[in-house]
């Protein structure tokens, strides 16, 4: 069974990049038809999808957040990384990596990352 584990600082000043780590095992990042995802809950409101890397390398955005986000992965350390950059207090949240062939179905535990100076 695939599990993701999350991993960066929880503390980011705004106007900085967060970067966060999603550490695979059990699986292959580059597993056909997998889509692998990073979701991000800010205290108080619901999941926000923030974009994906497909099994062939492909990137995808959510628009609202596509000017300031990169996915990218290492497929020999079976990671793949999140950049959101010049944050905000309002990108306080959550984040969660996923993956799934069509929607998220294994979830990491979810780390909270917090902007404030």
């Amino acid at each position: 069974q695939v599990q993701l584990q999350e991993s960066g600082p929880g503390l980011v000043k705004p106007s900085q990049t967060l970067s966060l780590t999603c550490t695979v095992s059990g699986g292959s990042i580059t597993t056909n038809y997998y889509f692998w995802s990073w979701i991000r809950q800010p205290p108080g409101k619901g999941l926000e999808w923030m974009g994906a890397i497909a099994y062939s390398g492909s990137t995808y955005y959510t628009p609202s957040l596509k000017s300031r986000t990169s996915i990218s992965r290492d497929t020999s350390k079976k990671q793949f990384t999140l950049q959101l950059r010049s944050v905000t207090p309002e990108d306080t949240a959550v984040y969660y990596c996923g993956t799934g062939d069509a929607l998220v179905d294994y979830w990491g535990k979810g780390t909270l990352v917090t902007v404030s100076s």
